[in-house]
């Protein structure tokens, strides 16, 4: 019978020191729990910057203000409303932008909003989706329409939701709004103001929806990318694209349009049609026909392959080109 009493001393002895590494074990777990609780709540996985996600292009100048977390990720959790704008002189603007939108009208009470409140007022964009800084991030997150967005919105990421339209009203005085992104939705149409007042405005990305006409556009746009829609050159306005002297990239393949959308912007550096239905040029189509010493260097970046064109018919129209346009010669 004694010679189990050293196995049973030992078993109480491990009991014993398990349960004295149990606790630190433990209140290590607990130090440690609401971190992690934080970082599951942000699912910043979601939102990985890359070069595919967000297209070729990355304004470097705004790098450091749009994805610099360090000093917002152990502030911010998902539902909590808009950081407050920077400037004050920003608030008075957001009273005046709500009284057009019946979503954000203000308490039925007399008189004017106190300034206090108004950031988180009527902004159910940040509690549906993710403000950082000027960002709103609102990927797959089931919209189908534009959310309300607070005032100082720069760039919104909307993509892979199930908008349908985009109205009038949806982005009215968002002033600093610089970067649109609502590719894959279900777009069939946007009213002709929809984009056409917002004076910051240089990238709209409207790719992979429904759309049947382009909405008419601020002269301030650089990148314009409607991919993959079902928009026909009767869907463009005669002349869209002339008066747009900071536009750069024109992206509009996988459409159905008849003819190259012309005049073209000298700022202008890549026209992409292709896989479209364009079947005849005028010679005057990217070059001057009557001057004949004219270069367009810009211009260096043609796609018309994939559409029933034969360009060898049309050698006067690429003269001033420092590239010819790809296609079937």
């Amino acid at each position: 019978g004694c010679r189990m009493c050293p196995l049973g001393w030992l078993g109480v002895a491990s009991l014993c020191l398990g349960t004295l590494w149990a606790v630190p074990a433990k209140e290590r777990r607990k130090a440690e729990k609401p971190k992690a609780e934080l970082y599951e709540n942000l699912e910043l996985d979601n939102y990985d910057v890359t070069l595919d996600n967000y297209g070729d292009i990355l304004d470097l100048s705004n790098y450091e203000e749009l994805y610099d977390y360090g000093d917002l990720v152990p502030k911010i959790e998902v539902g909590t409303l808009a950081p407050r704008p920077k400037d004050p002189k920003t608030l008075p603007e957001l009273g005046e932008s709500t009284a057009g939108t019946p979503k954000l009208q203000p308490p039925s009470s007399a008189g004017p909003m106190p300034p206090a409140p108004i950031p988180g007022q009527g902004l159910p964009s940040c509690l549906l989706c993710l403000c950082l800084g000027s960002s709103v991030y609102c990927d797959d997150a089931g919209l189908e329409q534009i959310p309300a967005l607070p005032p100082d919105t720069a760039y919104l990421y909307a993509r892979f939701n199930r908008i349908g339209a985009v109205r009038a009203g949806d982005f009215s005085g968002l002033e600093k709004l610089k970067r649109i992104d609502l590719s894959s939705n279900s777009i069939s149409w946007a009213d002709a103001d929809a984009f056409r007042g917002l004076p910051s405005l240089q990238e709209l990305l409207l790719p992979e929806n429904r759309l049947t006409a382009l909405p008419e556009l601020p002269r301030s746009i650089v990148r314009l990318d409607a991919r993959l829609n079902r928009i026909p050159s009767a869907g463009l306005r005669p002349e869209a694209f002339r008066d747009l002297k900071q536009l750069q990239f024109l992206h509009l393949s996988d459409n159905q349009l008849d003819f190259i959308p012309v005049p073209l912007p000298e700022s202008l550096r890549s026209l992409h049609l292709q896989n479209n239905n364009i079947q005849t040029m005028h010679e005057d189509t990217f070059c001057d026909s009557q001057e004949q010493g004219q270069i367009r260097r810009a211009l260096e970046d043609i796609r018309l392959d994939g559409n029933p064109i034969n360009l060898s018919l049309f050698p006067n129209a690429f003269f001033c080109l420092p590239r010819l346009p790809t296609g079937r010669f």
